[in-house]
């Protein structure tokens, strides 16, 4: 790590659920067809929530973006971090 730098956090796919860990029932129609799955409430917000991140990324996928080193000079010059 770089002298003052912050350090990393997970990545988006480190954050992201793991769906072998998943515990799912199925609903089967009269054919014995899967027709809609059961899953349990923190799993479904969890995967709610990968769902806004995976948005909010592919939204700003075209944004011009800056390295870190010229992060930390404009956050040092605008007094948010301290030199």
């Amino acid at each position: 790590m770089v002298e003052g730098s912050i350090p990393a956090g997970p990545t988006i796919r480190e954050k992201m659920l793991d769906y072998k860990d998943f515990i799912l029932q199925y609903v089967t129609d009269k054919s014995g067809e899967q027709i809609a799955v059961i899953l349990q409430i923190d799993v479904f917000r969890e995967l709610l929530e990968d769902l806004e991140d995976l948005g909010a990324i592919a939204e700003r996928r075209d944004e011009p973006t800056i390295s870190h080193e010229e992060l930390v000079s404009e956050l040092k010059k605008n007094g948010i971090i301290p030199n």
